[in-house]
């Protein structure tokens, strides 16, 4: 077994016996959790075999693969819930939410334990960065889908235009922050910005709870 296997038994298993011994809406938010982690491990399998199939480097694959596994897969769970459960509005954006979160955290532990822990300030906005990107693209696709799943003849093409955006906008981060210096620092940023901005303006997208 790798370290990136290694890391996800031990941040999965505490999650695994959490979702077993909670109910309800605790339940569901730690399978989530635990389906975005999920999700970026095979992601990493694919993105890598994909990028050995073609014939690219590391660098490469980061980002003109990466980009694209990553956000179908992280949609793969949600869409799951969506077909088999029929979920409500908060329930699609909460689970959404979730998956992006778990997605990042494993991601940004696997970045920890490659690179080490020694430029503590570097590993904070990078933490900050990737975290609200991962979000972002979330809170994007959920608002969408809550604007468009009851619209039955939008939802394909719709599903599609959001993974779409949601991909171009994980390149761009990704193409920014490969840079060095002011590049990598306005990649880092421009995440974080959209979220404060949503959490400005953008409540009122975010579905409550009846």
């Amino acid at each position: 077994m790798s370290y990136i296997e290694n890391i996800y038994v031990c941040l999965a298993a505490p999650l695994l016996i959490a979702a077993i011994c909670m109910r309800g809406k605790g339940m569901r938010m730690m399978m989530f959790l635990l389906g975005g982690m999920t999700m970026c491990l095979l992601s990493s399998y694919i993105s890598t075999f994909i990028a050995a199939a073609v014939g690219v480097d590391l660098l490469s694959a980061s980002l003109e693969i990466a980009p694209v596994t990553e956000e179908i897969m992280k949609f793969l769970p949600v869409l799951f819930y969506l077909l088999v459960f029929e979920p409500g509005k908060p329930e699609i954006a909460d689970g959404v939410l979730m998956t992006a979160v778990g997605f990042a955290t494993f991601e940004n532990a696997c970045y920890l334990t490659n690179n080490g822990a020694d430029h503590i300030i570097h590993l904070l906005v990078r933490g900050f960065g990737t975290g609200a990107m991962h979000v972002v693209c979330g809170f994007l696709i959920a608002a969408g889908l809550i604007i468009l799943w009851d619209r039955i003849w939008l939802r394909a093409a719709g599903t599609v235009g959001l993974l779409s955006f949601s991909m171009t906008y994980h390149g761009v981060y990704n193409i920014l922050v490969s840079q060095s210096g002011t590049p990598a620092m306005t990649g880092y940023i421009i995440p974080v910005l959209t979220v404060i901005i949503t959490i400005i303006f953008g409540r009122d997208l975010y579905p409550k709870e009846i």
